[in-house]
């Protein structure tokens, strides 16, 4: 997702995340709910992210429900 310089500006400028948040919270689960909610209300990043990790979007989905649980 990072790797895409459009869909790594939006995701910045829609969170207000900074790359130094990216990296120094990369383990946090809030950090990593807002990313998948991010890429969950857009389908495209949604199926372009789970192309590139070789998932299903539904599996992303899925990921993100259970950190927000």
């Amino acid at each position: 997702m990072l790797g895409d310089e459009d869909r790594r500006m939006r995701l910045l400028a829609l969170t207000g995340l900074t790359p130094g948040d990216l990296r120094e919270r990369l383990g946090d689960p809030a950090l990593l709910c807002a990313v998948l909610d991010f890429l969950c209300a857009h389908e495209p990043d949604l199926v372009a992210a789970a192309g590139a990790l070789g998932v299903e979007p539904e599996d992303l989905a899925a990921a993100r429900e259970r950190l927000a649980a």
